[in-house]
């Protein structure tokens, strides 16, 4: 049952917020951000997952706009405590940043709470919106989300589904709507990068997986995945075939969707920050990153660092009411 159109609010709240932004002192956004050294940004994933894959892309982009080298650092652990460790400690001048997911901000909630907090970090620029899906190995006898539910059902929730993150985190909550509208129980299975997931599924340790398109992509096309539902409004484009939750009968809030941003340490001064979000849009405009961005199915943002700060904040409460509804909070 839907909780909180994430989506709508986010939107009306940033609609509010103020977009001209002030440019004065050492640093001019109408320059250019030519940072002072190599850029470090830090993931909180394994390597070929779809934070990795976003993050590399954009560097290879994003070079040769800055002039300097950009070294995309993996950290997983966690649940991302690591790699928020790594940029909260970070001096703010834009020489280390990092990429968020939603999994962030339900950590923050979770797992990580009284650790972490959104005030902790300088929210930058959001850059993707990409739904989550499930998917089984070629030769399961699953094909869609009524097959799953009736597995379930008949094994008494035995049914194991691997995804990103431990408990709380956005793909376990894509997994508990779905369990809350088909009034089913599963198992969660957690992993630390999308590879795992996927090699998990085919070598039959999972019976499900959870992830976004764009790592699984190479191994929809091989034919050796089947997908039985997409987390979103609509279908996606490059696997028209596969129906969307609302389509097979479960009402869920398609607009809990997954995100990647990027942030940094607490004192960047604003003027630098719209500089590396006018940065991180310019290089997202080139042919190369969106023939990427269109095959793996995810949607362009060009918020900078003010609207992303007001996103933040509405995404932080809803994502508090969905873990509330999911009895996963206890306020």
């Amino acid at each position: 049952m839907s909780v909180f159109n994430f989506k709508s609010a986010a939107i009306g709240l940033v609609g509010a917020a103020a977009f001209a932004i002030g440019m004065s002192g050492e640093v001019k956004a109408q320059d250019g951000w030519q940072p002072e050294g190599p850029v470090n940004v830090v993931l909180h994933t394994k390597p070929g997952g779809g934070v990795d894959v976003f993050a590399r892309t954009l560097a290879k982009e994003l070079e040769p706009l800055i002039n300097q080298t950009i070294v995309v650092v993996n950290t997983p652990g966690g649940g991302g405590a690591s790699q928020m460790a790594k940029v909260r400690a970070a001096k703010p001048d834009g020489l280390t940043l990092g990429v968020n997911t939603v999994t962030h901000f339900t950590g923050m909630l979770t797992n990580l709470r009284g650790t972490f907090t959104s005030e902790d970090f300088e929210w930058i620029a959001l850059a993707q919106e990409d739904p989550i899906m499930f998917f089984v190995a070629k030769g399961s006898q699953l094909n869609d989300l009524k097959d799953l539910v009736a597995l379930a059902k008949e094994n008494g929730g035995e049914v194991n589904i691997g995804g990103f993150g431990p408990v709380g985190s956005m793909q376990n909550i894509g997994m508990t709507m779905l369990e809350e509208s088909a009034g089913v129980k599963f198992n969660w299975v957690a992993f630390e990068s999308t590879p795992d997931i996927i090699a998990a599924v085919l070598g039959g340790h999972v019976d499900v997986g959870v992830s976004n398109l764009g790592p699984a992509l190479t191994f929809f096309e091989a034919d050796r995945l089947k997908g039985l539902g997409v987390l979103g409004e609509k279908r996606l484009k490059t696997l028209p075939d596969m129906q969307t939750f609302g389509e097979q009968g479960f009402d869920v809030d398609t607009s809990w969707i997954q995100v990647r941003g990027v942030f940094g340490p607490k004192g960047m001064p604003l003027e630098l920050q719209q500089q590396i979000a006018d940065a991180i849009h310019k290089a997202m405009a080139t042919d190369s990153y969106q023939t990427y961005a269109r095959a793996s199915g995810v949607e362009d943002s060009d918020y900078g660092p003010e609207e992303y700060a007001a996103f933040v904040k509405n995404l932080t409460a809803v994502a508090e009411a969905q873990l509330t509804a999911a009895g996963l909070l206890n306020n």
